[in-house]
């Protein structure tokens, strides 16, 4: 069965990379995770050094709008590391597509080295 598959590309401030980074593995992608977001990859874009990717997958647009707004607006985020990383993002763009289950593994395991690796 496919899943919806939501991409986001953020525009990071110059020199906010390696700290975006550093707040999504120690902060962010736990509590995404924590709130049973299914978080298939994500890290810093090769394309350029102010640009970073989150890639999340859900059942359905109900899926993912329930699972989205039940995270943002919890005290666990808006208490929690909200502020630091907003204040490090300029812009950021979703588009979602539904994917297969194994278009959603082939994701994962190519990201793999990029969620792992420098900021």
């Amino acid at each position: 069965m496919s899943r919806l598959v939501q991409i986001r590309s953020y525009q990071l401030k110059p020199g906010a990379r390696a700290a975006f980074h550093r707040a999504f593995v120690e902060q962010a992608v736990p509590m995404l995770q924590r709130w049973q977001h299914d978080v298939v990859a994500f890290g810093p874009s090769p394309h350029s050094l102010e640009a970073y990717v989150l890639v999340r997958a859900y059942d359905d647009l109900a899926d993912l709008n329930a699972c989205q707004d039940a995270f943002y607006a919890s005290p666990e985020w808006r208490e929690g590391p909200r502020e630091h990383v907003l204040a490090m993002i300029e812009t950021y763009l979703d588009a979602v597509l539904w994917l297969s289950p194994a278009a959603i593994d082939d994701l994962r395991r190519a990201n793999a080295g990029a969620v792992a690796g420098p900021a």
